[in-house]
């Protein structure tokens, strides 16, 4: 009778329920205690052809400081953030204690490090958490790179200081809701007006831009139709941000929409050397290479996780690691990170001797992320039904593979970058059709 006259079905129905529907979960280590969750992180076992070796000592040292902060500080509460897709904002000054920030940029506060080195610690973040290596990589190979290599002296002094110190937090808002592959056909326009510039538009799927204390935004001149770079105060009148929710890939990462209506920003801040989508290029061109050291490093934790599992998770009176099946895909996946590691540190080499081409860039960050993505189905294979769960890494680390796949380029993009430069000709566009007589 309760439950047929309750006014509220909710209330009745919560009645109804036995008192365990109420109980938290079981903490995972309780629920699963045949194997350890990625809070403990595995050892690196994922070197195996010592690549460590090709390293200078000043690059094995940051290797070994980023690989500690990142399995002490991060390990244990990125599964409960990612979930939340929320930021560990309490993080940042333990982050900036590495000084990786700024990575290869020299003077101003910045690291120095060599493109190998900032390579490498992009990727032991990455080993342990995707989202972390984001928000380094859009916050320092980005918008600091881009203050760094197109700014004046002025704007140097003024702001990379702090960005390297991770003080201040910077975006970069390239694209638009019209304009992701094609960035550089975007519509936001920049209008002179006495004294600075009047941006109007809209951004998305810009990463860090709902805290960003400045925006790196690129917008159309209405002068002269060329695009050009501005930074923007976060407390600019007529900026908005909004969060982009429901994501299912680096749910760390806070990505948003930009809208500007009316947004001054003053002469001093219209990033100098920036007159063209070519300046932009020069940016990506390095961008690319840290981009394709994310998916290295995503792929060593999935390993180091799986290497770990299949030894301790026992079936049918063994351990995984024990079964030829289970050993095979195991040294697919160890292959795999092999070569991606040597295309990754072969684009590093290149790029230090000025010898790197722009389709050379492509091709790593699109060969290697497609080579990333076999490792993480083969791991998720491998886990069985903790394959879904974020507890162990390798659910996570797949879905934060796809977006790392389709952005600085997707997989056709990048391809069809190296396709253009290898034969002469641009595919980009469809060839227009003649009309038929």
């Amino acid at each position: 009778m309760t439950l047929l006259s309750s006014k509220n079905p909710e209330d009745a129905t919560k009645r109804a329920m036995p008192s365990y529907f109420n109980l938290p979960p079981l903490d995972v280590s309780a629920a699963f205690p045949q194997a350890t969750p990625a809070s403990t992180f595995p050892p690196c076992a994922s070197d195996y052809f010592q690549f460590d070796d090709l390293l200078t000592p000043e690059e094995q040292a940051i290797k070994k400081k980023v690989r500690e902060c990142m399995e002490k500080n991060i390990a244990p509460i990125m599964t409960e953030y990612w979930e939340k897709a929320k930021f560990p904002f309490h993080v940042i000054p333990k982050l900036g204690a590495l000084r990786i920030a700024g990575g290869t940029i020299k003077g101003y506060g910045c690291p120095g490090l060599s493109i190998t080195g900032s390579a490498i610690a992009i990727a032991e973040v990455a080993r342990v958490d995707a989202s972390c290596s984001t928000f380094i990589l859009v916050h320092s190979s980005l918008a600091m790179l881009t203050i760094a290599l197109c700014g004046s002296e002025a704007q140097k002094e003024k702001y990379l200081p702090s960005l390297a110190q991770l003080e201040t937090i910077a975006c970069w808002a390239l694209t638009e809701p019209d304009y992701g592959s094609d960035a550089s056909a975007l519509k936001t326009t920049a209008t002179k007006v006495e004294g600075g510039w009047i941006l109007e538009g809209q951004k998305r799927w810009i990463g860090n831009s709902t805290f960003a204390d400045l925006l790196v935004v690129f917008a159309r001149n209405a002068t002269t139709n060329q695009i050009n770079g501005y930074i923007v105060k976060k407390d600019a009148p007529g900026l908005t941000v909004t969060k982009i929710e429901n994501k299912i890939g680096l749910r760390i990462v806070q990505n948003g929409d930009i809208v500007m209506r009316k947004v001054f920003v003053s002469d001093e801040d219209r990033v100098a050397g920036l007159d063209s989508f070519q300046d932009i290029s020069k940016v990506l061109a390095v961008s690319r290479v840290m981009v394709a050291w994310q998916p290295i490093g995503i792929s060593m934790g999935i390993y180091d996780m799986c290497h770990r599992y299949l030894k301790e998770r026992k079936q049918f009176g063994a351990p995984l690691a024990a079964f030829q099946i289970n050993q095979q895909k195991l040294v697919q996946m160890l292959g795999n990170i092999q070569a991606m590691i040597l295309v990754g540190w072969r684009l590093c080499k290149l790029y230090e001797t000025g010898k790197m081409t722009v389709g050379q860039a492509s091709s790593g960050k699109s060969w290697i992320t497609l080579r990333a993505r076999e490792t993480a189905a083969l791991g998720r294979e491998l886990l069985g039904g903790n394959g879904i769960l974020a507890d162990f890494l390798v659910a996570k680390a797949f879905c934060d593979l796809e977006p790392i796949y389709t952005y600085e380029g997707t997989y056709d993009i990048n391809t069809l970058v190296t396709g253009r430069e290898i034969t002469g000709f641009a595919s980009f566009k469809p060839v227009p059709q003649r009309s038929r007589m």
